[in-house]
């Protein structure tokens, strides 16, 4: 089946974003199933693909033999802007459905500036963006996430919100969704049945006074977890596989919305965490594992399970990665077993400069404990360390600004033959259901003074200084906190073209300024001190914290005090637990193992060189050189090849290629070449094997042995041949390309253009050729081009400059690789 979106993947940035195909993604007959999902999530797909909660919902869903679950990705400002001048409605990744199509559809909200995206893609997808708007026919529109812990801003286009944890929700959801199709029932009687589930607030059914509590899942070790998730087909920003060891937080940073709202703190069993990563190991071939949880450093077993997971994969060279970590938990043990692999970056939280401030915000780590973690990572051999700090905490002077600096300083004093410290500065945003949602934000002008003063303060060689943009954080702000009339606002910055509000380079707070002073929107305002006994627009939301609690926090911030870890010194009453169905749950120790995997890691080395032959078909034309690569060597892994890895700070498989195929074109002729630890048995049955887990038009030919001495595998190649059709072209056509074929081949010289950096170079691409002619059978024009020391003519460039091709005609030419020929066969 052609793609819908073909006509537009050649003139579009990172065309792999709408390919679909993936290894392990869905592969259903819709006519089987009763019930559709689709999962949409509100950013680009190398984003989206990160998102570990889109992994789970879609294998919890697809487990149903009668339900089809989807996936569709924000696409980027210059797809969204072709598709609509084409009239091309938005559709799934797998079937190319289109959203309005789907049953319900989905979104994920993890970050306000998400907003606008989910309009975008509601009336991309052909759904009416207001809920009100609806019709019987529409989707149910449904979103969650902790952005849906005040659901106000958004309650004008979404139909359901799904509060807490979504694995027992979702398909609780489908069942209700059906048996109301199958009474007959229309859209508001669906929504009827929906809103009496507990964990789903319906903004067109409940009153906004109705308490709404939220899901809990009480045991992540019976809870779902995917084992085979889609692997992506380009780089993610998390390029890795991500295990969740624990849920919830009772630390009780005052700040932190998350450590709020997810509670209790509930602990996978470490046992149970191997068995995940094995088999994610086998069915993702990623060779970066992530331990994820809020405060991983708190895992009752956490020094056992990174022992135990680096021993077992050390020899494969899978490396080990934590989220950022809190200073006090990062022990010696713990750096030295994450080092042996591949040191993976080290991010720490200290959120404040002075220890009167950590106190204020319930830090409970020191000076000290700063000093001595980023002793011990440097002294391990890392080469750099990230910081993260907040500004505009409540109760911030001028001297905690200050003691940013002094504190970073001492830390460069300190570790003088240190790496790179990165100090990240984000901005203190009220949250929702946290002992601060009553408290300032300050202004997003005060932000930037702030800002620049922690500029001049921290130079130094060492140093790199990050900030968030002042001016997102006051969005954040009006969202985070905002009533309904926010979405007035989401409303008129989406019809104005905001989209993509948290990237840099598609922020447009000029017309969030207009959008803010057409609706007579004034932030001051809103970001400004609750009263204490203000009724909140998110009060009825129920996540399981007292408000007195919530209330007694913000006074002992007020008075410096800190409120220990309820695990450590016992329940202080926050109202999450009740004792008997929702409780902590931890982890128990890991059963010991009777050998060592460590203790075989040294084995006899045979060095042996392997080359194989891949060809790049129609449906994965549009993947980049990069991201073909990464995918080979994903499979070389699952099928246990002895891959040889080099060594240093960032060990990566001795795999090579003898040339990057561009973005678009189709190859029957790719060649690599791979270095094992010791010779293939029964080679020859490889491929089929390795095909298994390669997308469909990536597809390994054979793979046979090579001597280890000789010419690399580039300076082995002799020439390329290249086609391009000619379909439809008319014979006078025809006969004018064979004449300045004639001419080109006649002549020794035949210079071109090329502009470099704003230099014009000439060159000589007459000995780059080797022959140029037409097939007539096949209706093709053949190129071979040699390869050199000097490189090579694109065909792209002999099209246009030598046979006087158009440029816009050549962009949309679909040239293929035909194959590969060498000065030495073996």
């Amino acid at each position: 089946m052609a793609h819908y979106l073909e006509s537009l993947l050649p003139v579009v940035e990172k065309p792999a974003r709408y390919l679909g195909g993936e290894v392990n993604a869905a592969r259903k007959n819709r006519g089987d199933c009763d019930f559709s999902f689709c999962l949409a999530f509100p950013d680009v797909y190398e984003v989206g693909m990160s998102h570990l909660g889109l992994s789970v919902l879609y294998g919890i869903l697809n487990g149903e033999k009668k339900v089809i679950a989807e996936r569709c990705f924000a696409p980027w400002w210059d797809m969204e802007l072709l598709m609509r001048r084409k009239g091309l409605l938005l559709s799934s990744l797998e079937s190319q459905i289109p959203l309005r199509e789907f049953d319900m559809v989905g979104f994920s909200l993890q970050y306000e500036l998400s907003y606008t995206n989910v309009l975008a893609m509601l009336d991309l997808g052909g759904i009416p963006i207001r809920r009100r708007d609806r019709r019987d026919e529409d989707p149910i529109v449904c979103a969650g996430g902790p952005c849906a812990f005040n659901p106000n801003p958004m309650a004008d286009f979404i139909d359901v919100f799904a509060i807490g944890e979504g694995e027992d929700l979702v398909l609780e959801m489908a069942r209700t969704y059906l048996e109301g199709k199958k009474k007959g029932k229309g859209r508001r009687e669906i929504l009827e049945l929906l809103a009496r589930i507990e964990g789903l607030y319906c903004p067109g059914i409940h009153d906004g006074k109705t308490r709404v509590k939220k899901r809990v899942v009480m045991d992540l070790n019976d809870s779902f977890f995917p084992t085979a998730p889609p692997v992506p087909l380009m780089k993610a920003i998390h390029d890795r596989i991500t295990i969740e060891i624990a849920r919830g937080c009772t630390r009780g940073c005052r700040f932190c919305q998350a450590g709020m709202v997810w509670r209790p703190v509930r602990e996978r069993h470490p046992e149970i965490v191997e068995m995940l990563t094995e088999s994610l190991v086998a069915s993702t071939g990623q060779e970066e594992i992530s331990l994820l949880a809020l405060s991983a450093g708190d895992y009752s077993f956490i020094s056992e399970l990174i022992t135990s997971l680096v021993q077992r994969y050390y020899n494969r060279r899978i490396a080990l990665a934590l989220p950022s970590l809190r200073v006090e938990t990062l022990k010696g043990e713990l750096i030295e077993e994450v080092k042996k692999v591949r040191k993976t970056s080290f991010t720490l939280a200290p959120e404040a400069g002075t220890q009167r401030l950590r106190d204020i915000v319930n830090k409970c780590n020191t000076e000290e404990d700063l000093i001595a973690t980023v002793k011990k990572v440097f002294e391990a051999g890392w080469r750099s360390v990230k910081l993260y700090f907040m500004i505009g905490l409540p109760g911030e002077t001028k001297r905690d600004l200050y003691g940013i600096g002094d504190l970073v300083h001492r830390l460069l004093e300190e570790t003088k033959r240190g790496g790179g410290i990165t100090v990240s500065v984000s901005t203190f945003v009220p949250k929702a259901h946290t002992p601060f949602q009553w408290e300032a934000q300050i202004g997003w002008e005060e932000t930037s003074e702030r800002q620049e003063l922690l500029k001049s303060i921290l130079r130094h060689r060492r140093l790199e200084f990050r900030w968030h943009d002042p001016r997102m954080s006051l969005l954040e702000g009006l969202f985070s906190r905002g009533e309904e009339d926010m979405g007035r606002l989401v409303e008129k910055a989406f019809i104005l073209g905001c989209r993509f509000d948290g990237w840099a380079e598609r922020f447009r707070f000029d017309l969030w300024q207009r959008a803010m002073d057409e609706l007579g929107i004034v932030p001051e305002k809103i970001l400004a001190t609750r009263p204490l006994d203000a009724n909140l627009p998110w009060d009825f939301i129920d996540c399981g914290l007292k408000k007195e609690f919530l209330l007694t926090e913000l006074m002992r911030a007020q008075r410096g005090e800190l409120t220990p870890d309820c695990r450590l010194d016992g329940c202080y009453g926050c109202g999450v637990c009740d004792g008997l169905s929702i409780r902590p749950v931890e982890a128990n120790r890991l059963a010991e193992k009777s050998t060592s995997p460590c203790q075989a890691r040294e084995e006899k080395l045979e060095l042996c060189r392997y080359r194989f032959l891949f060809t790049k078909g129609e449906a994965m034309r549009f993947l980049s050189h990069l991201d073909v690569a990464a995918l080979l060597q994903r499979s070389f892994s699952r099928v246990g090849l002895p891959l040889l890895f080099t060594e240093g700070f960032h060990p990566h498989p001795r795999i090579s290629f003898a040339y990057a195929t561009p973005v678009g074109m189709e190859s029957e002729g790719e060649y690599g070449e791979m270095l094992l630890r010791y010779t293939l048995d029964e080679v020859d049955s490889l491929p089929p094997k390795i095909n298994r887990f390669l997308p469909t038009g990536i597809e390994v030919k054979w793979i046979r042995r090579v001597p280890n001495e000789g010419p690399s595998l580039t300076e082995s190649i002799d020439y390329f041949t290249f086609s391009a059709p000619l379909i439809g072209w008319s014979s006078s056509r025809r006969e004018e390309l064979k004449e300045k074929i004639k001419d080109f081949l006649s002549v020794e010289k035949f210079e071109i253009i090329r502009h470099r950096k704003n230099k014009e170079e000439r060159r000589d691409i007459r000995p780059l050729v080797r022959d140029i002619y037409l097939n007539p059978q096949e209706e093709k024009l053949i190129m071979e081009l040699f390869f050199t020391a000097r490189g090579m003519v694109s065909p792209f460039h002999l099209l246009h400059e030598v046979l006087g091709l158009p440029l816009e005609d050549v962009k949309s030419v679909k040239i293929k690789k035909e194959a590969t020929s060498f000065k030495l066969s073996y």
